[in-house]
């Protein structure tokens, strides 16, 4: 293993910055990287090439493209993108819809592009919305990322604008995305968790790369638990490039903003909801199509020149890096509305295929070393329903030396890989493989082109400077839920050195946060920080990051449960059915019995929703409407006192009569500004717009 190099000293972003080492770029990571001990096994491609840099991709400058030449970043990649048949690797559990994409501001001052400068054109869309990490069968609400992937099928050809509800990544080099998709994946020796990134391989993943720390605020966020994905924004995350006819270049971000406005979850809520429906993303979108509430986003852009980006405290062209609106402001261009289900799931949804590198005249790529990789690794994914990765395990293909890497699985996988890391850097285990110095290195000069090799930037080293300023902008609410989440996650980790780490990272992301999350974990002295290339600066708080303080005013596409029973009162029910459905939400009926319940007028009210299989987690606010017979015997009946528990603890409007009395004491409902009387429909319609987040504090203990 060679000598660890001192880092290089921080660089002003005003200066020219060198390039750093494989060695450099490896992070802090190389005291845990060595913890487990032992000797490793020298880590080769699968014709045994001894490896030297298993960290950064080769490219023409530090900042330039990479090359395709990589025949290490090419064969890894290969391999990993057929390791799952015959499902996406990442991005499985998908559900998606057709649509038009409308015009409204051209953008012909900068782009050729048809689709960009042509006002009042409408271009097919088809629209597919996806979690990360589970399977295809996994569930709709787990804490996780999701993916937002629009296809246009323009006049000039398809374009792919394939990103996330996210605006930054994970990792800055394409390089990486392996070890990040492998360690947030089911662990390899034991085959779970499925769909969470609550386990220890994640989180050792996390503590050895401090470039996730930005993304981990965000995945720790109520971001990541979604109440639709009607109300999830959508962002490329790369800078592209625009050009004109004389072929000038702008940069652009792309955004998609949710008519609906941002709704979140929260975190007792989410889990609640995977036991109550499976398929409640997926469900909640099928059923605003049908009813004809389209879902709508605004289609926005930065724009912005080389030399305003060389002028930011960061470097656009790393993906784990946001350009914050206060610093180049959002301009609205075009209208989607998704209007048609797929006729058939497996046909569309299933075998729609997206390419970043689907782009048409007048767009173009930047030199994100993450994208560069992305153009490469979505065609070649998609060969894995056609073909195998393992074809050298061939024994006329099979090299006649020792061979050791990380890859795994696939069609015709004849080597059985034992342990459980199977992504680097690791802490877990003492024979897994590791790069050399004296491996493969490319020719590093050329008087054509500048220096070439396996570098990153230096201005890619600060890693928490954007963590902090996330941290910092959300409100008191949501800095709670993170260190609440980062607390629930970290108590799923067994490995001590681990959660120890994450938590040495997270004193460079704030000191507050990282004592309140040392609290919940029970450790009783803050574990020491990592030493940071680039100390975090603190920048301007950016109030645009938060959800709670920028949720709308509105009951506009949620819904509200009103739970009845025989005598329950019908003109206080038709009143809230009246006021809920004049704000622009859906009223279902919940009763004991689906056949519905004889009201106060001698009417039956037909159900929509049994009451053992209609929790209060499926609605945004619920009203308790019972007469007093009914009162008593529903505060006897479980499903009817976790309705108004759970709705209760999920910080949800709960009007209420009378008769109801008897089930909210039952349910431990308290008093406060969010538990209304059933006969003021107006207030209840003003509590039910927002969480009462005041009320947080009395259900729950938040780190």
């Amino acid at each position: 293993m060679a000598a660890k190099r001192k880092p290089s000293p921080a660089t002003p972003s005003t200066q020219a910055a060198a390039p750093r080492t494989a060695d450099e770029t490896r992070g802090q990571g190389d005291e845990l990287h060595q913890q487990a001990g032992g000797e490793h096994p020298v880590l080769t491609t699968n014709q045994g090439i001894p490896v030297s840099d298993n960290q950064n991709s080769l490219r023409a400058t530090p900042r330039g493209p990479t090359l395709l030449e990589d025949f290490v970043l090419r064969e890894k990649i290969t391999h990993f993108d057929h390791e799952r048949i015959p499902e996406r690797i990442v991005h499985a559990r998908g559900s998606a819809a057709h649509g038009t994409f409308e015009l409204t501001k051209s953008l012909a001052k900068y782009t050729t592009a048809k689709i960009l400068t042509e006002v009042g054109e409408k271009t097919p869309v088809f629209t597919r919305f996806s979690t990360v990490a589970g399977g295809t069968g996994s569930v709709d609400t787990p804490r996780d990322v999701r993916g937002f992937a629009v296809k246009f099928y323009t006049k000039q050809g398809n374009w792919d604008l394939v990103g996330n509800n996210i605006p930054v990544f994970f990792i800055q080099d394409a390089m990486k995305f392996p070890d990040v998709v492998h360690s947030v994946k089911m662990e390899p020796d034991r085959g779970y968790p499925q769909a969470g990134s609550a386990h220890d391989t994640f989180w050792d993943f996390v503590s050895l790369t401090p470039e996730t720390m930005h993304m981990i605020m965000w995945a720790m966020s109520d971001r990541t638990i979604p109440r639709s994905l009607r109300t999830i924004e959508g962002f490329g995350v790369h800078s592209f490039r625009l050009l004109d006819a004389e072929g000038n270049s702008t940069f652009v971000k792309f955004h998609w903003r949710p008519k609906l406005g941002i709704q979140s979850t929260v975190w007792d809520e989410a889990m609640k909801l995977q036991a109550a429906d499976n398929d409640f993303h997926r469900r909640d979108l099928f059923e605003a199509i049908q009813a004809g509430q389209y879902p709508e986003w605004d289609l926005a852009v930065q724009l912005f020149t080389e030399e305003e980006a060389d002028a930011f405290p960061f470097d656009h062209l790393d993906a784990t890096k946001l350009i914050p609106e206060e610093l180049v402001p959002l301009q609205v261009i075009g209208r989607m509305t998704l209007d048609r289900w797929p006729d058939n799931f497996f046909a569309e949804t299933e075998q729609v295929a997206y390419c970043p590198a689907n782009i048409v005249p007048g767009i173009d790529f930047s030199n994100d070393p993450l994208l560069q990789g992305r153009l490469f690794s979505y065609l070649d994914t998609q060969l894995s329903r056609l073909g195998g990765p393992n074809f050298h395990q061939i024994p006329v293909n099979a090299p006649k030396c020792p061979f050791a890497n990380l890859q795994r699985d696939g069609h015709m996988q004849m080597h059985v890989p034992k342990g459980r890391v199977n992504y680097e850097p690791s802490s877990l285990q003492a024979d897994s493989p590791r790069e050399v110095p004296d491996g493969f290195r490319s020719h590093g000069t050329r008087p054509d082109d500048g220096v070439k090799g396996r570098v990153r930037a230096e201005s890619f080293a600060d890693h928490y400077t954007q963590a902090r300023l996330f941290f910092r902008s959300q409100s008191a609410i949501e800095q709670a839920h993170i260190a609440s989440s980062l607390v629930f996650e970290l108590s799923k980790v067994e490995t001590a050195h681990v959660r120890e780490a994450i938590v040495g990272h997270l004193r460079h992301v704030d000191p507050d946060l990282s004592r309140r999350v040392a609290d919940g974990l029970g450790l009783d002295d803050l574990p020491p920080a990592p030493d940071a290339q680039i100390p975090p600066q603190d920048m301007p708080p950016s109030p645009a990051l938060r959800i709670i303080d920028r949720m709308r005013d509105t009951l506009q596409g949620r819904a509200v449960g009103i739970l009845v029973h025989d005598g329950s009162d019908a003109a206080t029910i038709k009143a809230l059915r009246k006021a809920v459905e004049a704000a622009g939400a859906t009223v279902k009926i919940v009763a004991p019995k689906l056949g519905g319940a004889k009201l106060s007028d001698g009417k039956r009210l037909p159900a929509d929703g049994q009451l053992a299989g209609t929790p209060s987690t499926v609605f945004d606010a619920v009203a308790v409407v019972l007469s007093a017979e009914s009162g008593k015997l529903l505060s006897k009946e479980a499903a009817a006192v976790d309705f108004v528990r759970d709705a209760w603890g999920h910080l949800k409007a709960i009007a209420f009569d009378a008769g109801a009395q008897a089930v909210l004491k039952a349910g431990g409902v308290g008093k406060d500004a969010g538990t209304v009387d059933a006969g003021d429909a107006k207030a209840f319609i003003q509590a039910a717009k927002v969480r009462q987040w005041d009320r947080e504090k009395k259900v729950r203990m938040l780190a």
